[in-house]
């Protein structure tokens, strides 16, 4: 007797992408442009994005959807004291954010009032990069603390990524880490990704992420 196979994940994944392409679509219609900000735990996600607050606001107007696997809000309520429109998401437990989630956030977000939104994904280096949420970029954010070898022990998000920013790079004197083997991985994974090195703490490089943000956000608002 034959054994019928069901391929659950593959189902999942095909609403979710369904959801997610809806999302973008509702993005596109408001002219906002979207990220998907992936990272470790403590790789500095918040801290880049108060960072970016900074520099941006008020000239563009910036939402935050913040993905946790708890009710503790504290990082989206660091994005609103930097000037964000700011929601939390409590996954449950769920190392991910998916489009369904995003899609209920941005019901609560008034998407006419924005030119940019930044969704600060689960601090996770596996779950978050299969996942489309319908944003129209994915950045991944590292730190040299991290290790030299995290491209080849996490192929599939650095494969998904669209944009790396190299976070704590000010703590490179101090560390073991070979930034050449380190890029060599990521070229290997994604040769055309775009490669920020900055710190977050001192402000190194950050000019150029904000640059690059901001041509992509002015770029919305003219298609």
């Amino acid at each position: 007797m034959s054994v019928k196979v069901i391929s659950v994940l593959e189902n999942i994944l095909q609403a979710n992408d369904q959801i997610a392409a809806e999302n973008r679509a509702r993005l596109d219609a408001a002219g906002v442009y979207a990220i998907n900000l992936m990272s470790a735990p403590g790789a500095g996600k918040t801290a880049l994005i108060e960072q970016t607050l900074r520099a941006l606001t008020p000239q563009v107007r910036i939402g935050m959807i913040n993905g946790d696997t708890t009710a503790a809000s504290m990082d989206a309520e660091r994005g609103a004291q930097a000037g964000a429109m700011a929601v939390h998401i409590n996954t449950g437990g769920n190392c991910h954010l998916e489009a369904h989630m995003v899609r209920q956030a941005l019901s609560a977000l008034d998407l006419s009032t924005l030119d940019l939104l930044i969704v600060e994904n689960v601090g996770n280096l596996v779950c978050p990069a299969g996942w489309d949420l319908g944003t129209h970029a994915r950045v991944m954010i590292a730190s040299v603390t991290e290790g030299d070898d995290k491209p080849y022990k996490y192929p599939s998000m650095y494969r998904a990524a669209d944009v790396l920013i190299l976070n704590k790079i000010d703590l490179l004197p101090y560390l073991q880490f070979n930034l050449d083997y380190y890029l060599r991985g990521v070229r290997l994974l994604k040769p055309e990704i775009q490669v920020f090195q900055v710190s977050c703490r001192t402000g190194e490089g950050i000019s150029a992420w904000i640059d690059w943000l901001r041509e992509c956000v002015s770029s919305k608002r003219l298609t």
